[in-house]
């Protein structure tokens, strides 16, 4: 167990000393910046859809439609109305919260 925490915190290290390595003609490259963002943006989404849909450590692998799922679909219908972001929160909770006391999830 000691030795793969080393190696991992090895490799995070070797990444970081990587990214001081880079050129800066190349991290200031349009291109760069554009895949840049379009990674955060996948990961986001990556993260959303896991803890949304994810069973949790027991049920790995496993999908599971609960009161999680209509709030995300809630709070995405605020954000489509352009409501405020402390709308869009209070949106999703009162809707999980709802599912929640009728019984689902």
């Amino acid at each position: 167990m000691t030795g793969w925490l080393l190696l991992a915190c090895a490799a995070c290290f070797a990444l970081k000393l990587a990214g001081y390595l880079v050129p800066a003609s190349v991290l200031g490259d349009a291109r760069m910046a554009d895949a840049a963002a379009l990674v955060t943006v996948a990961l986001l989404s990556a993260l959303v859809a896991v803890q949304t849909v994810g069973g949790g450590s027991a049920g790995a692998g496993e999908v599971v439609l609960d009161a999680r799922l209509a709030a995300l679909v809630a709070a995405a219908v605020a954000l489509l109305l352009r409501a405020p972001f402390v709308v869009v929160v209070l949106v999703g909770a009162a809707v999980a919260a709802g599912c929640r006391a009728l019984g689902w999830g």
